[in-house]
């Protein structure tokens, strides 16, 4: 799922292509995307551009007289910059949205449609497709911990919902909570003040540093291959691979298809905690400690 580094990059990128263009028209392919009817999506057509933001993991395309595109990528969408006129591919093609100088291509992988366009009119409208969740970078710490603490949940879960968190998927919460030497199953409402603050830190660090990694892997273009793996991640994606802090194998736990990676040595002092989707075919035989697993 593109991420707060992997939308910045978007809204970025779109930016000097869009900004200030006129919208020519929206050719939707899967109407399973399109979440809204009213206004129809072809009144977008031949308004301007006035401006993008983000809602949470959301792209907002501001048109004038009040109107706004907002794009959900959700886990398999990604945007491409094409040619004017491009055709939507059929295989994964899902929506276009065409400019003089460019068509901005929306497309989903796989055969599960989760991304979603709406259409709405006016701020109040917009505000209703937020989820709620705070900024981290321009939190307090006060207002972090209220956010992190408001239901009782393991970190993994508490950094990655939305209603709470803004921005944070699984893959930087893996790397947050790497950052900060926490178990990702460790409960939100036990940390102590100081991992509090900490983790806070953390979450600054690591998305303001991912955001300048996407735009140097980047760079004038458009974004290609947006992932949740990268070479320069610590632990998420790094299952069997040396920890580039301390050298201990990083660990997974897979449970209802999602994944989480995280280091024995850095995050859990040496504990493997249990692996959900395993633990009961390997019940006595599945590893406690770091030495277990190393024998």
């Amino acid at each position: 799922m593109p991420e707060l580094p992997e939308i910045v990059g978007y809204l970025e990128a779109l930016e000097p292509r869009i900004a200030g263009r006129e919208l020519e028209r929206v050719r939707v392919r899967s109407f399973a995307l399109l979440k809204t009817y009213d206004p129809p999506i072809d009144d977008a057509a031949g308004r301007t551009v006035t401006g993008l933001r983000r809602i949470g993991k959301r792209i907002v395309i501001e048109l004038d007289a009040d109107r706004f595109l907002v794009i959900h990528l959700m886990i398999a969408g990604r945007l491409h910059w094409e040619a004017p006129g491009k055709a939507i591919p059929k295989k994964y093609g899902q929506a276009a949205f065409d400019f003089a100088d460019g068509t901005l291509l929306l497309s989903e992988a796989g055969t599960k449609r989760r991304a979603s366009l709406h259409y709405v009119v006016g701020e109040a409208a917009l505000g209703g497709l937020d989820p709620g969740g705070i900024e981290v970078d321009s939190a307090s710490s006060e207002e972090f911990r209220a956010a992190l603490q408001a239901e009782r949940h393991t970190l993994k879960r508490a950094l990655t919902d939305a209603r709470f968190i803004s921005g944070i998927g699984g893959a930087f919460a893996d790397e947050i909570l790497h950052r900060a030497g926490l178990s990702p199953l460790q409960i939100n409402t036990n940390l102590s003040d100081t991992e509090v603050v900490e983790l806070h830190r953390a979450a600054n660090e690591v998305i303001a540093e991912w955001i300048v990694i996407r735009r140097r892997d980047t760079g004038d273009g458009f974004p290609k291959k947006v992932t949740a793996f990268h070479p320069q991640m610590a632990v998420h994606g790094k299952y069997g691979e040396p920890c580039p802090v301390c050298g201990v194998i990083v660990q997974r736990i897979v449970y209802a298809s999602r994944e989480t990676n995280y280091c024995p040595g850095c995050q859990t002092g040496g504990k493997i905690l249990a692996d959900r989707s395993l633990s009961r075919l390997l019940k006595g035989d599945w590893p406690s400690t770091i030495e277990d697993l190393e024998h």
